[in-house]
């Protein structure tokens, strides 16, 4: 299984090179493996002793940023080595100020996992959410540097317990100890006979709070909700902006702040083509612009999360497609989320329903409904808002008991 496990990454390897002559993400990729370990070299220190911390993207970078920052304050000593997978995650945070390096993660070869533990000699790897590189894991563990990985969650599709995945089981033995999201995990878990692990929530929860806590004030953004219901729709795509808009277009009560996945210019054109209200687009909008417009098409990357803020409800996106964005997100501010159909593998999406504060739709004519029911009722709006806030600081302190539990850290 060894053989054809380092076979197929070895294919997939090829594959992006080969993707990356169309693909930019994959041409990213490619071009970021290639400098790899003429970094190390040049910027390791040959001593090694860093604490490596893997995020496959963004998403889980944010989600492991809690205990990271955390670390640093507690112990400004410790030297972090920070990689990731995507060029989503790289890209976005290569210059990362709380790492002392930060870089991809070398595809898991053995070749390339032996050279890459050479030249940074871990003294523990801490991994986020959902990454199991079997020769990473497997190396790891022969050199008997403590791993361990956080905010993990568990289903019963997933090969781990399957009758045929007796090679990824011997995988998670690798890890020192799991810190998990649910007792659902646990179970599972205990079912192969793993058993060192911990239930201690979702550091995500704590993360969206300490964006709240530290959320930019928008002027811009102030001025043009002013006290109006607002939806705001983030990282929505296609799919979503056709019923958002038509839904828009005939609520002239409401004003919608529009955040897309993709800002590039054929997308924006797209979205303006189907506004019939006045519409401004927030690099090209003044203050004194902004009161006649609205709907607000948010044109730039790192505001959503603060702008959430000013919103009345949110629409996340991704659920007619891959999958939902960050929920939490909008929660956070007391917002009512709907998202669409696919959100079956976020934990988040069916606890939030289920305590009243998410809504799933399947279609336009469900999104209208939802709205309807929202923003014409009052009482209902409320209620749904002190849900989805209740939900988000209930779930909070995951960071707290890992630091407590890892490092003998009080935060």
């Amino acid at each position: 299984m060894k053989c054809i496990y380092n076979f197929g990454i070895y294919c997939y390897k090829q594959l992006v090179a080969l993707a990356g002559m169309r693909n930019a993400k994959a041409r990213k990729l490619t071009q970021g493996q290639k400098g790899i370990f003429d970094y190390l070299s040049r910027k390791a220190d040959p001593q090694g002793g860093y604490l490596w911390i893997h995020a496959s993207s963004l998403g889980e970078f944010e989600q492991g940023r809690p205990l990271i920052e955390a670390i640093r304050k507690a112990r400004p000593e410790t030297r972090i080595l920070l990689t990731f997978f995507s060029p989503s995650g790289y890209e976005v945070r290569k210059n990362y100020e709380g790492a002392d390096l930060v870089c991809y993660l070398p595809f898991d070869l053995p070749g390339n996992v032996k050279r890459f533990l050479d030249l940074t000699r871990p003294t523990e790897a801490i991994f986020i959410k959902y990454e199991f590189w079997a020769n990473y894991l497997n190396e790891l563990k022969r050199r008997e540097i403590p791993t361990y990985i956080i905010s993990a969650i568990f289903r019963p599709n997933q090969i781990f317990f399957r009758f045929y995945g007796g090679y990824f089981r011997r995988i998670l033995r690798n890890f020192t100890h799991l810190y998990i999201q649910n007792e659902q995990s646990r179970q599972l878990l205990a079912g192969i006979g793993i058993t060192n692990v911990s239930v201690v929530g979702d550091t995500r929860f704590d993360r969206v709070s300490d964006i709240r806590r530290s959320a930019k004030e928008l002027p811009l953004i102030e001025r043009f909700a002013q006290g109006k219901k607002v939806l705001i729709a983030g990282s929505s795509w296609p799919k979503d902006e056709e019923f958002l808009i038509d839904y828009f277009n005939r609520r002239d009560d409401i004003k919608l702040i529009l955040a897309p996945h993709e800002i590039h210019e054929s997308h924006l054109l797209f979205i303006e083509s189907l506004l019939k209200r006045p519409a401004l687009r927030y690099t090209r909008a003044t203050e004194a612009e902004v009161t006649a417009c609205d709907c607000l098409i948010v044109d730039c990357f790192g505001l959503l999360s603060s702008i959430y803020r000013y919103g009345t409800l949110a629409y996340v996106g991704g659920g007619f497609g891959a999958g939902i964005h960050n929920i939490a997100e909008a929660a956070v501010y007391d917002l009512p989320v709907i998202f669409g159909p696919n959100h079956q593998r976020f934990k988040e999406a069916h606890e939030l329903i289920a305590c009243g504060g998410g809504f799933a739709i399947a279609s336009s004519e469900e999104f209208d409904t939802t709205a309807d029911r929202l923003l014409d009722n009052p009482e209902a709006l409320a209620t749904a808002s002190h849900n989805a806030g209740h939900y988000i600081s209930s779930h909070t302190g995951a960071t707290r008991l890992i630091l407590k539990d890892l490092f003998g850290i009080e935060a």
